[in-house]
């Protein structure tokens, strides 16, 4: 299903990625960009680009291409990134945790604005993209971080509609085991979150409003799995393909040789045999024998 005003979602799904090399390029100070050149950048070819930005408005200038600063601006309104967004992450465990110390959400427009997560021992503690000792006291923590101080740290379960309520959150991050994730996805949807990013390896089942983007790294590394088999078994079969050739070449060169040497050549030269002829033998007569005519002698 496309966006609401008529994007396919394969386009959304690129958009970001335009936006980050977009900036990068902006960064950078380059003004106007080749659709060829973002198009390499970004992985995709250049058509398919063309027509991505053509849901924008954006055609670009021919001989010149897409002015770099502008068209940050077009995707950045597309995607919503001209204003904050508030988040509330669910599990700080190992994955939650590298979630909260991430810097890089601030910089995209995504503030985390509370923790949450059922573990006594983690409730209470400070996790944030400055102080990540777990045994920080709050006064420090919130002299360090200030107005970030009281959202770095990590509250009860049992809040969480409390926190919903009055931080009202945006976007919740599921983070938590396979388990605990669709009652915790009930309870945020029944507080009236209607964006979810779940990291939980499970289907959730929500209603029908509410949207759930599902990022499951075990998938992705099985993909690439796949990806990685089927590359090396072609591989295998290149080479296997290549000796058969090399000997079956073989084969057909030796069969040439043995037809171009000739019958001749195949048998050898010929061994000369002398043949002794028998020698003469005499026949003797009747006559002869009797002695009426000498040997040899004539009538």
């Amino acid at each position: 299903m496309g966006s609401r005003r008529g994007i396919p979602d394969a386009t959304v799904a690129r958009l970001p990625i335009y936006h980050r090399v977009l900036t990068a390029f902006q960064q950078e100070g380059v003004k106007t960009v080749s659709s060829e050149e973002l198009a390499t950048e970004s992985g995709v070819n250049s058509a398919k680009l063309r027509k991505d930005l053509s849901y924008l408005g954006s055609y670009g200038t021919r001989g010149v291409g897409y002015d770099v600063e502008f068209l940050v601006y077009q995707i950045a309104r597309e995607l919503g990134l001209t204003q904050d967004w508030s988040v509330v992450i669910v599990g700080i465990g190992n994955l939650g945790r590298a979630l909260a110390n991430y810097g890089g959400f601030a910089s995209r427009g995504f503030q985390v604005v509370g923790l949450v997560d059922s573990d006594d021992e983690t409730v209470g503690q400070q996790v944030g993209p400055v102080l990540i000792d777990l045994g920080v006291d709050q006064a420090t923590a919130t002299a360090a971080l200030g107005s970030q101080a009281v959202a770095g740290r990590v509250r009860h379960l049992d809040d969480l509609e409390n926190l919903v309520e009055t931080s009202r959150p945006s976007i919740a991050v599921i983070a938590t085991p396979a388990a605990a994730a669709q009652d915790v996805c009930d309870r945020l949807v029944a507080a009236g979150l209607t964006s979810i990013l779940n990291f939980a390896p499970v289907v959730l089942a929500v209603p029908e409003g509410v949207e759930v983007r599902k990022v499951d790294l075990a998938t992705e590394l099985q993909i690439l799995a796949f990806h990685e088999q089927r590359r090396i078994r072609e591989a295998e079969s290149k080479l296997a393909q290549s000796e058969l050739a090399q000997s079956e070449l073989a084969e057909s060169t030796a069969r040439t040789e043995l037809v171009e040497a000739g019958p001749t050549d195949l048998i050898g030269p010929l061994e000369v045999v002398a043949v002794n002829e028998p020698e003469s033998t005499s026949f003797v007569t009747v006559e002869e024998s009797t002695g009426l005519i000498p040997a040899g002698g004539k009538l």
